[in-house]
């Protein structure tokens, strides 16, 4: 893996290299193993919150781990292009619109013991910056190479906290064109329902039922590329132990097996219909 600036990444991007990077501020990484018409991402994968913050956060390690989304790049790591944050969602989110990507609260208790300085939100906010910017570079090759692109947007979410019956998988798409892409979200839906868990669970999938998709990340992307599918795809976290801080690494396996099957398949479908 290289580690490099942002503008060398768009670089390699708009050349079609194949490569792996860290970003040089360590704060996404980016494997192209080919320039396949399909992406997947994770970015509420990290859990990295840098040392400044430390002495001025209200929220523990583990209230921050509870909030984001681990092993979400795991679930996808063997498909040919694959981005993810290296960051907390606590530092800065990003799958929220640059203007309320800095939390003042998270889930009802106040995040800061005093307000940040603007320096140091800025710092933050540069980050998000350019993690979108390698984002419409990325698209932007995936689309003009094949006329369209999905994007696999993947999430976890904590089932414990709801008071009803909820699906293992949920896919939000209010905000997807569904005129245009609606059979393709069903028959990812559809897709996911079929995932063998049955050594620990038996899957459920639906759509609208937990979470919309009305991430910042999709509406990006949905905006700005009128032949791109954005998949909001939400596991709940039946792959580790929300309330206990233990990840089960064989569940993790498991759905990366699952998707390592199942997801390039489904993509065949959209390329067949909207690319060729």
């Amino acid at each position: 893996m290289l580690k490099l600036s942002v503008p060398q990444i768009i670089s390699k991007i708009n050349a079609e290299e194949p490569f792996s990077a860290v970003a040089e501020d360590y704060s996404f990484t980016l494997k192209i193993d080919s320039y396949a018409y399909y992406i997947c991402a994770a970015v509420h994968d990290g859990h990295q919150f840098r040392k400044e913050l430390w002495n001025n956060c209200l929220h523990t390690e583990y209230e921050r781990w509870y909030e984001e989304d681990p092993c979400t790049k795991q679930m996808v790591q063997q498909h040919p292009i694959v981005i993810a944050g290296c960051d907390s969602r606590f530092e800065y989110d990003l799958n929220r619109a640059p203007e309320t990507a800095i939390y003042e609260d998270a889930w009802g208790k106040e995040l800061w013991k005093k307000p940040l300085q603007p320096e140091i939100r800025d710092r933050s906010l540069e980050k998000h910056h350019n993690f979108y910017k390698v984002v419409h570079a990325l698209v932007a090759k995936i689309e003009s190479k094949y006329g369209s692109a999905i994007v696999y947007d993947m999430h976890s979410y904590n089932w414990r906290r709801w008071d009803r019956e909820v699906p293992v998988i949920n896919l939000g798409t209010t905000n997807i064109n569904n005129d245009k892409y609606g059979l393709f979200a069903t028959s990812w839906c559809s897709t996911l329902s079929e995932i063998d868990l049955s050594n620990w669970v038996n899957v459920t999938a639906a759509m609208n039922d937990t979470f919309q998709g009305n991430g910042f990340f999709l509406k990006y992307i949905t905006n700005h590329f009128k032949n791109t599918l954005v998949l909001a795809t939400e596991f709940s976290k039946i792959y580790c132990h929300e309330l206990d801080y233990i990840i089960y690494p064989e569940i993790v396996s498991a759905i990366e097996h699952e998707l390592h099957l199942r997801l390039p398949v489904h993509a065949q479908t959209f390329y067949t219909a909207f690319i060729t």
